[in-house]
C-alpha cells in the first residue's frame, strides 16, 4: 500500500514537470513570434526609386487669367487622350498673364500631334491666348518635391557644350550653396530635340537671395567653367494649380 502510494506521487511529480515544460517552451515561442512580427512592423518601407519622366512644357501670353483657365480646364479631356497629365500651372512674377503649363506626357509623338492638332489653336484663341505659344518637350533626369509653402520657382535655361561635364559642376556646387542662396533643388531635365540645352528648376525660399544669386560673379564664372554657352534663359514664376 506505501508502494502504491509513492509511485502517485512520483507520476504526480513527473507529470506537473512535463506540464511546466510545455507551457514556458509555448510562452516562449509565443515571445519570440511577437518580437519578430513587431520588428517586421517597425521596419522603414523601402524608398521607391525615382523613375525618369517626360514633360511637355507650353507657356503663352493670354489676355485674361481666368477666361483663360475656363477653357483650359475644358480642355482636360484632350489633353487626356494625347496622353498628357497636368503636373502644374504657374503664372509669370513679372507678367501674370503669362502662363506657363507643365504637362507629363507618354508618348513625345502623340504630344507633338498635339501641339499641331488645329482643335488646340482653336481652344488657344478661345481662351484669349496672344501670339504663338512656346512648345518645350523635355526628359526630366533629376525630381524633387520641395516645401509646399515655397511655390515661388526659378528656371534657368542654357545650352552646354557637353552635359556630363556640365553635370559634374553643378553637383560640385553642391544643393546645400544653393540652398544657402534662396534655391531649393526641384529638377534637372534636358530638350529632347536638344539634348545639349539643360533646364534646372528651383523652388525659391528666399527671392532677395535666389535674384543675388544670379547676379553673382563667381557664378557666372561657375558656368563658364562648366562649358555654358551664351546667355541662360531665366524665368521668375508661381505654382497657382
Amino acid at each position: 500500500m506505501k508502494m502504491k502510494i509513492q509511485f502517485q506521487l512520483l507520476l504526480t511529480v513527473v507529470v506537473i514537470g512535463m506540464l511546466s515544460f510545455f507551457s514556458c517552451k509555448s510562452a516562449g515561442d509565443k515571445a519570440a513570434s511577437t518580437t519578430a512580427v513587431d520588428s517586421t512592423a517597425m521596419a522603414p518601407a523601402a524608398a521607391v526609386p525615382f523613375e525618369p519622366f517626360k514633360v511637355l512644357n507650353v507657356s503663352h501670353i493670354v489676355k485674361d487669367y481666368d477666361a483663360w483657365k475656363k477653357v483650359y480646364d475644358e480642355g482636360e479631356t484632350m489633353r487626356t487622350e494625347a496622353g498628357l497629365t497636368k503636373l502644374a500651372v504657374c503664372r509669370d512674377m513679372e507678367n501674370p498673364n503669362k502662363v506657363y503649363v507643365f504637362n507629363k506626357m507618354v508618348d513625345v509623338q502623340k504630344a507633338k500631334d498635339f501641339a499641331a492638332n488645329p482643335a488646340l489653336k482653336t481652344a488657344m484663341q478661345k481662351g484669349g491666348v496672344t501670339g504663338a505659344p512656346v512648345m518645350l518637350y523635355v526628359d526630366v533626369l533629376r525630381y524633387e518635391e520641395s516645401p509646399a509653402e515655397f511655390k515661388g520657382r526659378l528656371r534657368i535655361g542654357h545650352k552646354v557644350k557637353d552635359f556630363d561635364t556640365w553635370l559634374k559642376a553643378y553637383d560640385a556646387e553642391g544643393k546645400e550653396t544653393r540652398a544657402a542662396n534662396g534655391l531649393v533643388d526641384r529638377a534637372v531635365s534636358r530638350n529632347i530635340d536638344d539634348p545639349n540645352m539643360v533646364y534646372v528648376t528651383f523652388a525659391i525660399s528666399d527671392l532677395a537671395k535666389a535674384k543675388a544669386r544670379l547676379a553673382d560673379p563667381s557664378l557666372k564664372k561657375l558656368m563658364t567653367e562648366a562649358g555654358v554657352i551664351g546667355a541662360p534663359e531665366i524665368s521668375f514664376y508661381t505654382s497657382v494649380d
